[in-house]
């Protein structure tokens, strides 16, 4: 009798905990895979997005291979990404279009998983490396879709990614310059152009180009000196050359002066020059001092 007391709670027990259970866990955790399709996108019509994924993950299994597939297939993804878990979508999306090139979803998703990659790019300071994987993915997705209607969208995002890889590029370089170290600063804003002439702070980069070699020719020992202005003047008439105009002009020419009196040259003061020559003594010294 006392076993079948046990028995009888556990069982009583059980069949409470099913009574307890939703309809949407009974559904999941069931085998009726069209009272699961049906509820998926009923989860996913009211926006409950996470429920809606967790069904279409579980009849993925079950619909493989069938006339469902790629629907069930492509809304796992779709539910994951209005749900905003974009890098389990992105996942999603390439999975779905490696396996359904053919499919009536598979542009979309090849714009969503772009769209994915994007919303996980990181600002400029970080690390781009995110910035440079959605970039060869929208090139892949124009190329699939040239006739896209996302086309407006996709050139947007790649403007915007090269800029924060152009200004990553440049405030890199820069950064040399700001510790100082003004020989390295040249080498390095240099080697930004060389790697790509279109940057779009190439104004900036040559400024400071200039600057450097001034700055590294100003402070040098007297022996070098000659030498290192003739590589300011190099950088000088680059610049000037490519920006007549430019709002650091008269900077220049300020510098320009100042670096052919020091090369034994001839020129005429400048009332307009906004170099200071104590500015340059101050920081000749502390660079002696390091």
């Amino acid at each position: 009798m006392k076993h079948i007391r046990i028995f009888a709670a556990l069982l009583a027990v059980t069949l409470l905990g099913l009574s307890c259970k939703s309809q949407y866990e009974l559904i999941l955790e069931g085998t009726d895979v069209d009272a699961k399709y049906e509820l998926a996108f009923d989860m996913f019509n009211q926006g409950k997005y996470s429920k809606a994924a967790q069904l279409f993950e579980n009849l993925s299994i079950s619909t493989s291979g069938t006339e469902r597939d790629d629907t069930v297939q492509y809304y796992w993804g779709l539910s994951n990404y209005r749900f905003k878990d974009y890098y389990t979508a992105e996942t999603n999306f390439q999975n779905f279009i490696e396996k359904f090139p053919r499919s009536t979803f598979t542009e979309n998703a090849s714009f969503l998983r772009v769209d994915c990659l994007y919303r996980q790019t990181l600002r400029y300071e970080l690390d781009q490396s995110p910035s440079t994987k959605c970039i060869a993915a929208i090139g892949e997705y124009l190329t699939d879709f040239p006739l896209t209607p996302h086309l407006d969208i996709c050139q947007s995002m790649l403007d915007d990614l090269a800029q924060r890889l152009d200004q990553k590029a440049y405030e890199s370089a820069k950064l040399y310059y700001k510790m100082e170290d003004f020989q390295a600063a040249r080498v390095a804003l240099k080697n930004v152009l060389k790697d790509d002439a279109d940057n779009r702070y190439r104004e900036e980069i040559l400024y400071y180009t200039a600057m450097s070699s001034y700055k590294f020719a100003h402070l040098s020992i007297e022996s070098k000196q000659k030498e290192r202005y003739l590589s300011f003047t190099d950088d000088y008439l680059n610049f000037v050359g490519e920006y007549p105009e430019s709002k650091y002009r008269r900077e220049m020419d300020a510098l320009n002066r100042r670096a052919q009196k020091a090369l034994g040259k001839n020129v005429a003061d400048d009332d307009d020059d906004k170099v200071s020559d104590k500015e340059f003594a101050k920081e000749r010294k502390a660079q002696e001092n390091k």
